[in-house]
């Protein structure tokens, strides 16, 4: 029988098309972790999403769509940003689209209307940054989050999400950020240990029990809204231990007696509970011992004269011992009361006989006795000696150098004063050079050193009062209800004068470089008319290096433990830069406590992973049309910071960086020639900055 060709030919074709289809179906999968993949999860999530067309330009039509689609970003050819905030997105289910995404690093939908649980985000493998915030979904947090293990900051504050903190979070073990506040969540948050955690809030939920000690070092706004929770930083726990316990005895005093129930009750209560409510009955009698227990002698058997005996030993012994207790800490309180009340009064308490004894030591016949004196560094002397010693104080603070203190002279004058301590320059001739180069400095944007008091034992520098405090206790001082924040406009001509002070500073003797020393922000004074002025300039000479008691502000090349003077230009950079970043993100620099965050490390993490937005202080977001500068200066500060010195611009340079910033065009430091350029005061700045470390 002849076979039928079409059946042989039909033999033939079927092994290629089954490889066509195979090879089709590969392709799908393909396509799946590719570019048309990621667009197509894109496209079913605005489908579920956007019914106000918000997303009208994500469209296959358009050529290039990771530049063209609203808030998508890619990179090697896969989406890896997806940002669409306020923009009203609604859907029940449209996130379950997106974990498609695989390659997606950044993922931001706040202040929208996505509502429903939180998916499976397991496969989003490469996800750093999660923030959901502002919507309606709810549910429980999905243990799937705890195997995103390159997630930096997750929010989802706002919300409607139940049931409790999952310890698996624990396993996010780079988490920066972790804000949960403002849901319905419930339960203990015991065993929550992140140790790299920096922003951190559970507030206005229905938490309850104690706060663990891994997060005791968040504020107590953390925590607040949640009436059980208790510990540190809230009130303690020992009233939210006691209380649940007292229903429970009442409850059990109350329950209707039946065999049953008594003999549960009975086998289950502790022996001392049923001898306290003896105790406590006047009327109830002792019951017999059981047998085989032997009775306690009671103090009936007692006569009434040991009894007596007794009582009187003991009171009289409570007598001695409280008096000798309350003579000895009174010796101790009255001892500090009286030098802490001297030392409120007055700057100078230790060395009063030059004031009252006009220079002659008591007793001593003055042999030996330095009276010291006050020099004026202008021809405007305002007051005596004596007027500056009788004046009573109060103290500013206490720094690396010495102790500030606000002084109210007779006349009403009001003049701030340094107390030095610890000055390792010991001749007095070249203290007094040293003093008198620092009183040649006058700059719009220096405090003025005035006048100085040297003696042996006892040297005061006195400076102009400036009644607006420091940038340091503008910026961080009252983050609280009620502050007043310091605006953008403020907060850019203080880092403008700073600059020109310090660029006044490093220009100002042409024979040595003169540096500052301590940059920062509490020496960043603020006078009546709201400029800024640098405090304790040249004092780097007087001590141990500042860096070394300040290491939040020290430059990487500086000594850590300086038992010298040390200071430089360079490192001057430095620490004005970390003071931009204060002025940028509201955040204190670290110091040594190490309870602050490192500012410039932790800048560097944000702005690596692609999110700067996220730098920027939040009472700054309240300004519009200022990202442009907030940027600018962002990379001036940066640019300060580089770890290697010459890295870092010169101090010139950043004042007309900063000032193009702010759109001014002034003359090149048109007032460096303020400062004398005397031979003689050549001279003196140049003995006063010997050892000054070079750039």
């Amino acid at each position: 029988m002849e076979e039928n060709p079409l059946r042989f030919s039909a033999h033939l074709l079927l092994p290629p098309l089954i490889l066509l289809l195979l090879s089709e179906l590969s392709l799908v999968r393909a396509s799946s972790s590719s570019l048309d993949g990621d667009l197509s999860a894109l496209l079913a999530f605005r489908a579920l999403s956007d019914p106000a067309q918000k997303l009208a330009s994500w469209n296959w039509s358009h050529a290039a769509p990771c530049s063209t689609w609203l808030g998508v970003s890619c990179a090697q050819g896969r989406v890896t940003r997806l940002v669409l905030e306020g923009l009203s997105l609604s859907g029940h289910d449209a996130l379950q689209s997106l974990t498609r995404l695989d390659q997606l690093r950044v993922l931001s939908l706040k202040s929208n209307l996505l509502s429903g649980p939180i998916p499976d985000l397991s496969p989003l493998t490469a996800l750093k940054l999660l923030f959901l915030s502002h919507n309606n979904l709810s549910g429980p947090i999905p243990p799937s989050i705890s195997s995103l293990s390159r997630l930096y900051r997750l929010d989802v504050s706002y919300n409607n999400l139940s049931s409790s903190v999952p310890a698996t979070l624990n396993r996010l073990s780079r988490l920066l950020t972790l804000r949960l506040d403002s849901n319905r969540l419930s339960g203990p948050i015991l065993g929550l240990d992140l140790p790299n955690l920096q922003d951190f809030n559970v507030s206005s939920n229905m938490l309850y029990g104690a706060i663990p000690p891994s997060l005791a070092a968040f504020p107590a706004a953390a925590f607040v809204g949640n009436p059980a929770l208790c510990g540190a930083p809230l009130a303690g726990c020992r009233d939210a231990v006691s209380k649940p316990t007292r229903p429970a005895a009442n409850a059990t005093a109350a329950a209707p007696v039946t065999p049953t129930a008594n003999a549960t009750a009975t086998a289950a209560a502790p022996v001392p509970h049923a001898a306290a409510v003896v105790a406590s009955s006047p009327s109830s009698k002792p019951e017999a011992a059981p047998p085989g227990e032997r009775r306690r002698p009671t103090p009936s058997g007692m006569s009434r004269v040991a009894v007596v005996i007794i009582v009187v030993g003991d009171f009289a012994v409570l007598v001695i011992v409280s008096g000798l207790l309350f003579c000895y800490f009174w010796r101790k309180f009255a001892g500090k009361n009286r030098s802490r009340l001297q030392e409120g009064e007055k700057i100078v308490y230790s060395s009063s006989p030059y004031a009252s004894q006009g220079g002659v030591a008591p007793g001593g016949g003055g042999g030996g006795f330095d009276p010291g004196r006050m020099v004026f560094l202008d021809d405007a002397r305002k007051f005596e000696l004596e007027d500056l010693l009788r004046a009573s104080a109060e103290i500013l603070g206490k720094g690396g150098y010495g102790t500030a203190y606000r002084a109210v002279l007779d006349d009403g004058g009001v003049v701030a004063v340094k107390r030095l301590r610890d000055v390792q320059i010991t001749g007095k001739r070249e203290f007094e050079h040293h003093m008198e180069a620092l009183g040649r400095l006058r700059h719009r944007n220096l405090v003025p050193l005035r006048a100085y008091y040297c003696a042996r034992d006892e040297k005061l520098l006195v400076y102009d009062y400036m009644p607006n405090g420091s940038l340091h206790s503008l910026l961080h001082g009252n983050r609280g209800p009620g502050r007043t924040p310091l605006d953008w406009t403020t907060r850019m001509r203080i880092a403008a004068g700073a600059a020109r002070g310090l660029a006044f500073i490093h220009h100002a003797s042409k024979a040595s470089k003169l540096a500052h020393g301590n940059v920062k922000s509490t020496n960043i004074l603020v006078d009546k008319t709201g400029n800024a002025r640098l405090a304790d300039f040249g004092l780097a000479l007087l001590g141990p290096a500042a860096a070394a008691r300040y290491s939040g502000y020290r430059a990487p090349e500086a000594p850590a433990y300086g038992r010298r003077p040390w200071s430089s230009q360079w490192a001057d950079v430095y620490a004005f830069g970390l003071v931009l970043l204060e002025l940028l993100t509201g955040k204190p620099v670290a110091g040594g406590s190490g309870g602050v965050i490192n500012l410039p490390r932790w800048v560097q993490s944000v702005v690596r992973e692609e999110w700067t937005a996220e730098v920027f202080d939040l009472e700054l977001m309240r300004y519009k049309g200022i990202e442009e500068e907030m940027m600018g200066m962002l990379q001036i500060a940066l640019r300060c910071t580089a770890t290697a010195p010459d890295q870092r611009p010169r101090i010139d340079h950043v004042v007309k960086m900063i000032e193009e910033i702010r759109g001014e065009v002034s003359p090149s430091f048109e007032s460096f020639d303020s400062v004398s350029d005397s031979p003689s005061a050549s001279e003196d700045a140049s003995a006063t900055t010997a050892g000054v470390s070079s750039q």
